[in-house]
């Protein structure tokens, strides 16, 4: 006899072979399929350059702008996307005379700075091939110390070298996140700790020096951007005297909106928690 046998003493025998979950299955099997997974090779596109040194025509991979989703920012301004570490792809590199530097600045170079990257890294540069569909930390850190000591050799600005170190920092972020979401060598993992926080050193040296010699907009940002991004990187440095000065700068700016205030705001509570922890 089935569960709803009897039915028919209610004038409803012809439901007495009703299927209790018939719904529930019917609403299961019809559920949407998940989304398939993004794939970094969907968010990227290779695009043609014109080498500002040496002339020479070449292509590099490039994010789709608009098409990753953003899932949020770092303390330190680095975003985060869904699928893809754009940070990878922020460095353009010559295959044919080796001159290679951030995006923003690739064809800002002049006649003088050309011919020093010729003689210095042009005549004896050796860069590795690699023939993958997307650009893996391997690779994008390469192109990240190629545009360093590009930088270098071309005396670029203070803000421009604090930049490439500050998104250098970034890289080894991502890298060493990655290797830990897929249980990487725990060496390596801290390894890549280290050099983030070398870069990110090296980033607020250069970011102070250019406060001081440079003028706004510096890489991009504003006064008020560069203020909040050097409190970041003092703070963890531990400079808190210097990350303090400039919070409150920033809370007492007529510049600076609403939405930076309210991250400032944030940062002096972690200050003030980061010098309790350091006995300060």
């Amino acid at each position: 006899m089935g569960i709803l046998s009897g039915l028919g003493d209610f004038g409803l025998g012809g439901l007495e072979g009703l299927d209790i979950y018939e719904e529930e299955k019917e609403e299961k099997k019809a559920a949407p399929a998940a989304p398939p997974k993004v794939m970094e090779k969907d968010l990227i596109y290779d695009k043609s350059f014109s080498c500002p040194v040496c002339g020479e025509e070449f292509t590099s991979k490039i994010m789709k702008t608009g098409k990753a989703k953003l899932l949020g920012t770092d303390s330190d301004l680095r975003a985060k996307y869904e699928g893809i570490d754009s940070v990878k792809y922020d460095v353009l590199l010559c295959p044919s005379c080796g001159y290679a530097a951030i995006s923003r600045y690739f064809t800002t170079i002049g006649s003088a700075q050309a011919k020093l990257i010729k003689e210095k890294i042009s005549n004896s540069v050796h860069m590795t091939k690699y023939e993958d569909e997307v650009y893996g930390y391997e690779q994008a850190f390469e192109r990240y110390k190629l545009s360093l000591v590009c930088a270098v050799v071309k005396k670029a600005k203070a803000s421009e070298k604090a930049f490439i170190c500050l998104k250098s920092g970034w890289l080894m972020r991502g890298w060493r996140e990655n290797l830990q979401e897929n249980g990487g060598d725990a060496k390596k993992i801290e390894e890549l700790q280290n050099q983030e926080e070398e870069y990110l050193q090296n980033a607020y040296k250069g970011f102070i020096e250019a406060r001081q010699s440079e003028g706004f907009p510096m890489c991009g940002m504003d006064e008020v951007t560069i203020d909040y991004l050097v409190a970041v990187l003092a703070t963890k440095l531990k400079k808190f005297d210097v990350a303090s000065r400039l919070v409150s700068s920033i809370l007492a700016s007529g510049m600076a909106n609403a939405r930076t205030k309210e991250k400032a705001r944030d940062l002096k509570e972690q200050i003030i928690e980061e010098m309790k922890k350091a006995g300060k």
